[in-house]
């Protein structure tokens, strides 16, 4: 075939209704052919011609196309057109709904409805109560109809009265203006016709704007109706959008909850739904923080733990992450759904600094802040009379948390903390120049050390007992712990603290000081803090965290360790952090998430302030600026080099004393000594003699300092020195 004649023959021009919807072709020659003829081409057919004159079956044409190129119609116009059709479907399906509502409210229907689903799921109880509502409704709805003659009747006499009286009135004024020559009788009528004119001028004025207007105002209200039952046919909505017919809204409002809950796969739930079951609403969707909060009652038959099992279907039906949803359930709120979904990302990116990274000091008794809340707001971790277990798989963030405790504790001049780590980690070393004992290592004699100094602390409280009783208070407060030494408050802390518990020898006399001294010793100002990453009955024993106040649980493993820390049933009740992840090579993970009781009014998912490693030592630096501002005042101190064995001497006489009393006998004798002045009790007294290589027994705790030891040692110090010079020369 010619050009000419191909050209002629290719050139086939269709209408977009008739044309299948191909791909265009990526050969442009036939198009340059199509177009010889000048012509404008809306959709070009690109095949082979059998013959000139084709021959005719009586089912199928002659002419085999084998290759068509489409030019598609204009993206924009299929946009506007698949957009406005959404809105219209949307004004029709607000229009529908109050049709519904209209008939529900003439025949009863919700209280139809409920009586349907409690028939199908077999609750006889809520059966019985709709019925009974049922009979209620229809009673007072005949009883209503029977009033409507009787109120027509009173509207109509009341409207009577107020024309006559009207009518009165008006009679009245335009006899006193007709009495008082301010006018003629008539004048009044006169003035009553003008107003009425202007009133139905207005009135048609506005009946003929409400008639342009009304269509205008039923679209808007129906659209807006619409939008509130959000339902849009799939063919109106564009494919891939975030509305379309999936349901998973990026914001979680109730009709988003209930289509996720849909698809759960929770056998009582779909036969609920498919009864035509819908939640009672107990809070609607509200802002809650960083995230939206919804209530509301899951069908018979359904628990919040069994939506709980579902908590990372749920999550993805939402589009978020598992540890981005929160199922609970109340305790004063049994059988509600109480969930808190987090805006995406809002529990993943970066913290604002620590409150007190820069500046600011702290109270002990105030407490300092720790971590924020699910809802962006600072949470403050009270220490006085509160005791704390932390618990989560290696790099969870345990540490983190009992750091940024002690680093505000330690800005109150007042706190005294001791650290025992039973492994070798270099975490707590920023602080050690505040710390008045830290001990490192998997070794026995940390944990010697550990329970010596638990014994010690159990002791000291038959001392800030005696104190108290000399101040005649209940409790200690801040005003006390600044006037009497005998009652700074005091931390300890024990991390990985299963190698004490677990000890053969120590074991259950650690566990049992730990019980005592925490029962005993809440209004004394002395706070411990326990952390491990293996929570069981054995590494944090029952007896022990059932009196200790504060519990947090970061990632964990499963569910038994979980309640392990959190309480029995906590898993079951969604205050879970099983689906909380470690730091790992791959990722940060969670780090610094936990799930916390004791912190709040209710157990809530909490993110630890991080102070970095390098930016601990300025607040250190920080924290010991103000506690020898805060001991040593105004006074002027000297810098003269003294023997501490030969001002013992002095002040304690010829018999034993205890530390406590030769310590406030130094201190006061040799006031203007600044090592002195900043000693902060007898332990650390029995310390420094202890490094002179005077060794004090404790001495039922009493750490008695006997002279005769003092000027034995005196006495060794002056042989070895004078054995020195004898050498020398």
């Amino acid at each position: 075939m010619s050009e000419k004649a191909r050209s002629e023959h290719l050139r086939l021009i269709r209408h977009g209704e008739d044309a299948p919807d191909l791909p265009l072709s990526e050969d442009d020659e036939h198009k340059e052919l199509a177009l010889q003829g000048g012509g404008e081409v809306e959709q070009v057919y690109e095949g082979e011609i059998v013959s000139d004159e084709p021959e005719r079956s009586r089912f199928l044409p002659s002419v085999v196309v084998d290759k068509v190129t489409v030019l598609r119609p204009n993206p924009a116009a299929k946009k506007v057109a698949r957009t406005a059709a959404q809105h219209g479907a949307l004004v029709l399906a607000g229009w529908h709904s109050w049709i519904v509502r209209l008939w529900k409210g003439l025949t009863i229907g919700r209280i139809r409805k409920q009586i349907r689903i409690a028939d199908a799921t077999g609750n006889l109880e809520a059966l019985a109560v709709w019925l009974d509502k049922l009979d209620e409704a229809k009673t007072r709805r005949g009883e209503r109809l029977m009033k409507l003659p009787l109120l027509a009747l009173k509207m109509a006499m009341l409207s009577g009265g107020v024309l006559l009286g009207l009518l009165v009135l008006l009679v009245l004024v335009a006899t006193l203006v007709w009495l008082t020559g301010a006018g003629e009788w008539v004048d009044v009528w006169l003035w009553l016709g003008g107003v009425l004119r202007w009133v139905i001028g207005a009135l048609s004025v506005a009946w003929s704007v409400f008639v342009f207007a009304w269509p205008l105002l039923l679209v808007w209200a129906g659209h807006r109706a619409g939008r509130e039952t959000e339902v849009a046919p799939a063919w109106a909505v564009e494919p891939g959008s975030a509305d379309d017919s999936s349901g998973r809204d990026r914001i979680p409002d109730e009709s988003a909850i209930i289509n996720a809950l849909k698809h759960l796969g929770i056998a009582p739930l779909n036969k609920a739904f498919k009864a035509g079951w819908r939640p009672r609403i107990v809070l609607p969707t509200q802002r809650d923080g960083e995230g939206y909060r919804t209530q509301l009652e899951p069908p018979p038959g359904v628990t919040v733990e069994m939506i709980n099992q579902k908590k990372s279907v749920l999550a993805h039906n939402l589009v978020r992450l598992p540890v981005e949803v929160w199922p609970t359930e109340p305790k004063k709120q049994p059988g509600v759904l109480d969930l808190w979904v987090a805006d995406q990302g809002s529990l993943t990116g970066p913290l604002p600094d620590w409150p007190l990274l820069k500046d600011g000091t702290a109270d002990y008794f105030e407490g300092v802040p720790v971590s924020r809340n699910i809802r962006g707001k600072t949470v403050i971790g009270l220490l006085f009379q509160k005791n704390y277990a932390l618990a989560g798989m290696m790099g969870s963030g345990k540490s983190t948390m009992i750091l940024t405790l002690l680093l505000g504790a330690i800005l109150d001049w007042l706190v005294e903390v001791d650290v025992f780590v039973f492994a070798t980690n270099a975490d707590y070393d920023p602080l050690k120049p505040r710390l008045r004992t830290l001990l490192t290592g998997p070794g026995d004699e940390v944990v010697e050390a550990c329970l010596f100094l638990l014994r010690d602390a159990y002791a000291e409280l038959s001392v800030r007992g005696n104190a108290l009783k000399e101040h005649g208070a209940p409790a200690v407060t801040r005003e006390l712990a600044e006037k009497d030494a005998r009652l700074r408050p005091r931390i300890i802390v024990i991390d990985e603290c299963q190698a004490l518990f677990l000890h053969e020898e120590y074991g259950e006399e650690a566990e049992e000081l730990c019980v005592k001294l925490m029962g005993a010793a809440r209004k004394y100002a002395v706070t411990l803090i326990f952390a491990t990453p293996e929570p069981s009955s054995a590494s944090l024993p029952r007896k022990l965290m059932a009196v200790i106040s504060n519990k947090a649980c970061f990632a964990i493993g499963d569910q038994t360790s979980n309640d392990a820390v959190l309480g029995t049933g906590s898993y079951k009740q969604g205050i879970s952090a099983v689906g909380l992840e470690p730091k790992t090579e791959e990722g940060p993970g969670d780090i610094g998430t936990c799930m916390a009781t004791g912190f709040q009014a209710k157990a809530g998912l909490l993110r630890t302030y991080y102070v970095p490693y390098a930016e601990m030592g300025s607040v250190v630096a920080r924290a010991m600026a103000i506690r020898e501002k805060a001991i040593l005042g105004g006074t002027s101190f000297d810098d003269e080099r003294r023997d501490l064995l030969a001002d013992l001497l002095d002040v304690i006489g010829a018999d034993p004393v205890p530390a406590a009393q030769a310590l406030a006998a130094l201190k006061s004798t040799y006031s203007r000594h600044r090592p002195y002045a900043l000693l902060r009790d007898r332990l650390e007294l029995v310390r420094e003699l202890d490094a002179l290589g005077v060794k004090v027994p404790s001495s039922k705790n009493r750490h008695l300092i006997d002279p005769i030891t003092i000027r034995g040692r005196m006495a060794e110090i002056a042989a070895a020195g004078a054995a020195d010079e004898d050498g020398a020369g």
